[in-house]
């Protein structure tokens, strides 16, 4: 067993659940490389749900609809996002009739679209929450804390198997998360950075947990952006247009096992693919 994989006992009989969370989409290279890769991972990793945040799909920037069917369509059961989900109009009202496509939970009530939803699938429900953090991010967010307390309280009742996508900035404010839903839910997982981090593991009350994915996006780039744009933009602190990174495509996530009685996570180990065009 390779050593980024985190373990527990399990505590019932039947066979484990398998889902597979795909971090950040970055452009037109993400999209290809999750359309190509994502069915493979599926079979390959024996996958019972797979989840994929579309934040940053539409050319870095958002996601429309024709790219969330498009991801679906490679089998992502559920898409989640984040603080780029309104720069795509279009969206609007594609979100109003679409409820796999998810946005933060704690965005003001009256924002379209819901950042839960719970699936039937056959081997029974699995809920997904889509949540986003407040430090050094966007103003005018809900608590987060709060907001995801009466969203686990509610799904509970439905069904023990709980993913959620915790898409922020702020490691403290990430680790604090997992910790506070420990138990709870069955994996509580980090977006927005585009960097995996190597903390995954399962927490004392059986949540796996990681800091962040890691994107689905360039290689050759800054966290998915052109290389030399950016350079220049540190170097003289003026303003410039990124455009997305070229060349191999690496595919970062997690794969979290879970008990599908119990809904406590046995397993959780990171997921990395490079993609060639």
């Amino acid at each position: 067993m390779s050593d980024n994989v985190t373990v527990t006992e399990p505590t019932a009989a039947a066979e484990p659940f398998r889902i597979l969370f795909l971090g950040d989409v970055v452009g037109e290279p993400g999209r290809k490389g999750v359309a190509t890769l994502l069915p493979l991972l599926k079979e390959e990793l024996k996958v019972d749900f797979a989840i994929v945040n579309g934040e940053n799909a539409a050319g870095g920037r958002g996601i429309t609809p024709k790219i969330a069917i498009g991801l679906m369509r490679a089998g992502a059961a559920v898409i989640t996002t984040g603080d780029h989900i309104w720069d795509q109009k279009e969206i609007l009202p594609f979100m109003q009739d679409e409820p796999r496509l998810l946005r933060p939970i704690n965005y003001p009530s009256n924002a379209p679209g819901q950042g839960t939803v719970v699936l039937e699938t056959k081997r029974g429900k699995v809920g997904v929450i889509n949540l986003q953090g407040r430090v050094f991010m966007k103003e005018g967010m809900e608590n987060p804390f709060t907001a995801i307390t009466e969203a686990v309280t509610e799904m509970r009742k439905e069904t023990p198997i709980i993913f959620v996508d915790f898409h922020a900035e702020a490691t403290s404010e990430k680790v604090a998360m997992g910790w506070h839903l420990d138990g709870l839910v069955s994996a509580v997982v980090g977006t927005h950075t585009h960097v995996p981090t190597a903390d995954e593991r399962v927490l004392p009350k059986g949540t796996a947990y990681q800091s962040d994915a890691g994107m689905c996006g360039p290689m050759e780039s800054v966290i998915g952006s052109e290389i030399q744009p950016v350079l220049e933009r540190f170097h003289t602190a003026m303003p410039a247009r990124f455009g997305i990174g070229k060349g191999a495509v690496r595919l970062n996530g997690v794969l979290v096992t879970v008990d599908p009685t119990t809904g406590k996570a046995m397993a959780i180990e990171r997921v990395a693919r490079t993609w060639h065009e």
